[in-house]
């Protein structure tokens, strides 16, 4: 049930950086955090678990419905995620993961699906909400919204970045086609597609540093009385 809890919502494609914008909000704010990207990723990858196709709707939005994941938080600040108990904090992480959440994320049931589990969250002191269609759909009435955007080349290079840090073996060229292709698959679908809300502040973050753009989402944060 929607409650009074204030909404800041910061939506954009993979790699603009909207998720460590949110997570640095909601700190300084002491706010809840709804990572709803996590959401799609964790019900992609219970499909895996359970041996269900992408390709099939009706099952995939079965799962959405009934998805058993809880999130806690780790000694070291890391988010951790469990599907049915079992810990998929770093298998929805992988370019797989996304490729996942992104196909699931196109069947209307599933969206259907999770928008109650999301705006449950909407709770005193109030939220920060990352995600694709967090101000276009799942809180319209958001009084502050901010899409984040940034060139495909500097995402994917982000990307790439976090990737090869981690240790995984990553094509660069590779991991860029995937990021274009996946722009493709959130802009065309029918149902919430990827867009900024008329409302929304937008920053292209391909030139700036996360500091920069914590530093003018907040600022612009203040000017609307939440500090």
């Amino acid at each position: 049930m929607m409650t009074d809890a204030p909404v800041i919502t910061v939506d954009g494609p993979s790699g603009a950086g909207k998720g460590t914008i949110s997570h640095m909000l909601a700190e300084h704010l002491g706010w809840h955090l709804l990572d709803s990207g996590a959401l799609y990723r964790v019900t992609g990858q219970a499909c895996l678990i359970e041996g269900v196709g992408l390709g099939d709707p009706l099952a995939v939005a079965e799962i959405a419905r009934h998805l058993e994941v809880t999130f806690s938080t780790a000694e070291s600040g890391e988010i951790l995620v469990a599907y049915k108990g079992l810990d998929v904090s770093a298998a929805i992480r992988t370019e797989e993961g996304g490729r996942g959440a992104s196909k699931v994320a196109a069947i209307p049931d599933v969206r259907e699906a999770l928008l109650q589990r999301q705006r449950e969250l909407q709770r005193p002191p109030g939220l920060v909400a990352d995600g694709r269609d967090m101000g276009t759909v799942v809180f319209r009435e958001a009084p502050l919204k901010f899409f984040l955007t940034a060139s495909v080349s500097e995402r994917a290079a982000r990307r790439y970045t976090q990737l090869i840090a981690k240790g995984e073996s990553v094509n660069l060229p590779r991991l860029r086609k995937d990021i274009e292709e996946r722009d493709a698959r959130d802009i065309s679908r029918k149902i919430s597609p990827l867009a900024p809300a008329e409302d929304a502040i937008v920053i292209d973050s391909s030139a700036a540093s996360i500091l920069d753009v914590f530093e003018s989402v907040l600022r612009e944060a203040k000017n609307r009385g939440f500090s």
